[in-house]
This record gives C-alpha cells, sequence and structure tokens, in this order.
C-alpha cells in the first residue's frame, strides 16, 4: 500500500492547507479503492477528505520542525 503513496510537501516548510487537503485525497482513494468516486458518492467522500483534513492538521500544528530553514520554530 504504501509505495505508490507520494510526498505531498516540502519538508522545510510547514504543510499549508492545500497539502494537508490533497494527502485527506489521496487516503481516501487509497482506503476507498477508487481513483474517482461515483457522482452518487461525491459528497460521502468529500465529506471524509474535509474531516480527515481538520483531524490530519491536528498534529502538525503542534509538531516542531527542526529543518535548518526553521531551525527556530518551537523554540520560543
Amino acid at each position: 500500500m504504501c509505495r505508490s503513496i507520494k510526498i505531498q510537501r516540502n519538508p522545510d516548510r510547514d504543510a499549508s492547507d492545500t497539502e494537508i487537503q490533497e494527502a485527506a485525497l489521496q487516503f481516501v482513494r487509497k482506503i476507498s479503492a477508487y481513483r474517482h468516486t461515483s457522482q452518487v458518492n461525491t459528497g460521502a467522500s468529500q465529506k471524509a477528505v474535509d474531516e480527515i483534513s481538520v483531524i490530519s492538521r491536528q498534529p502538525f500544528d503542534s509538531l516542531i520542525n527542526r529543518s535548518p530553514a526553521n531551525a527556530t520554530k518551537g523554540n520560543d
């Protein structure tokens, strides 16, 4: 399952909302086994993506990025 997962963000900066949304979409596609959702299931699929995006943002907000570009972040 993991070999086809694409990295959605640059580790030298915080993940953007768009990057988290794209990763959530990738996750929903992966677990549903559908590349494209049927019209009848679009609402349920989008709701799952939105909910996963919100939940995924929470741990990112508490991570400390120790890359050189963000070396001082989280050290206040």
